[in-house]
């Protein structure tokens, strides 16, 4: 007697792997399933599954694509909601329906032109099978384009929004990032320079995933070495960074009316570049030290937020801007087309869409008598093996290795 438990029978194909397959349903207790573990090991060949392996199974059993088995991967490691809704459309085959049909329409139109290239002479198959053919290539092009220039909003949903905490020092960025964390993530003094690396905090906000980096104060005047390396760190950072929040010391704004001068040489002072502020949020802090008739007049300016470390006044109003900031970065993916969230993906995709624009301008550059189709077909042929290689109709082992090797063990 090991335990009181459930035996479930799933007899193929119609299980997960296609395969006959027995679940044993168990209380999860080590020594339980320790115990499970022995007991099936004292079965001849009977061993523990490789990580990966019955969905590997299940992909050569035709149960699934490599897409699917990506998405199903980012499933399981999905913490947040917005992660978990890509990751559950990729693994319910949207994005693999996409490129299955751009690689349905490819092999038609190389149909189409080997079949001009053969019968042209001597059978019914004039040049506007070859005109259709082209027609379709173009079609696929163009929306292969479109796919590509997604600012990359899948990948940075999958990994995470990076995102940084800027301004001079004192001006409140490490007490912004321990009241999200509602922890001391960073040390807060009264002494400048106090920040001399880079902080690293992640969040879910509204859904999105978010990396989010307490940087060292921006300033020029310091001798200090290890201040002047996090300062030089922090700089590299936030060319980096998706998205920025550009905290002011609202305290030191005087009078209000030239807050824009204000705002502009402050930023000069700090040497952001002009390029950064379309991915900033300019926050003024310690509000709390302004008096109701400056306060009242802040509110209305739709160019920043205000904010109160300390009272927390403003807080929601800021993260409903940051909300609005992750949509734009990340999308929506429960009404959007599906997005690239591989690099794998990207780089095939990026190599079909070469030799496919190579087969055009081939086509656009010669006329009758002057085009080899025969042998510019090629590039074509190329284009459906670079979708094959993402949907796993092409694979090889190194590839199937690297994606199956991320799972865990018994999935």
């Amino acid at each position: 007697m090991i335990d009181r438990g459930l035996v479930l029978w799933f007899p193929g194909p119609n299980s997960f792997t296609g395969e006959d397959t027995v679940e044993f349903h168990v209380h999860g207790g080590t020594a339980i399933v320790s115990a499970m573990y022995d007991s099936l090991g004292s079965f001849p060949d009977t061993r523990l599954a490789e990580p990966g392996e019955f969905t590997k199974r299940a992909f050569y059993a035709g149960k699934m694509d490599l897409t699917e088995v990506e998405g199903l991967a980012d499933l399981i490691h999905a913490e947040t909601e917005a992660q978990r809704k890509q990751a559950l459309r990729q693994a319910n085959g949207q994005l693999s329906c996409f490129y299955n049909s751009m690689r349905t329409r490819l092999v038609n139109a190389i149909a189409s032109i080997e079949a001009y290239i053969d019968f042209s002479e001597d059978q019914d198959v004039d040049d506007g099978v070859l005109d259709g053919a082209v027609q379709k290539i173009e079609a696929v092009i163009d929306e292969l384009t479109v796919h590509l220039n997604d600012n990359r909003r899948g990948e940075r949903l999958r990994n995470g929004v990076r995102a940084a905490i800027v301004g001079a020092p004192n001006v409140g960025k490490s007490s912004l990032i321990n009241l999200l964390s509602q922890r001391n993530v960073s040390i807060v003094t009264s002494i400048a320079g106090t920040t001399r690396d880079i902080v690293e905090s992640h969040y879910d906000i509204a859904g999105y995933p978010v990396i989010l980096a307490d940087t060292a104060g921006l300033r020029a005047d310091t001798d200090d070495v290890v201040e002047c390396e996090g300062i030089a760190r922090a700089r590299t950072y936030v060319e980096c960074a998706d998205l920025l929040l550009l905290l002011v010391d609202a305290s030191r704004i005087e009078p209000i009316d030239r807050l824009d001068a204000f705002i502009e040489e402050y930023i000069r002072t700090l040497g952001i570049e002009k390029h950064l502020m379309s991915r900033t949020l300019i926050v003024l802090n310690k509000s709390d030290l302004l008096d109701n008739v400056t306060l009242e007049r802040l509110k209305p300016n739709s160019t920043f937020s205000c904010l109160s470390c300390e009272s927390e006044a403003g807080l929601v109003e800021l993260m409903e801007r940051v909300k609005v900031r992750l949509e734009q970065l990340c999308g929506n993916p429960s009404v959007e087309s599906p997005t690239i969230s591989q690099e794998r993906h990207r780089f095939h995709l990026k190599q079909c869409l070469t030799h496919l624009e190579r087969f055009r301008d081939y086509f656009k550059e010669t006329s009758g008598s002057d085009r080899d189709l025969a042998i510019v077909t090629h590039h074509l042929r190329n284009a459906v093996r670079c979708i094959g290689k993402i949907t796993g109709t092409v694979e090889t082992e190194e590839i199937l290795d690297v994606i199956f090797s991320t799972f865990c063990i018994g999935k």
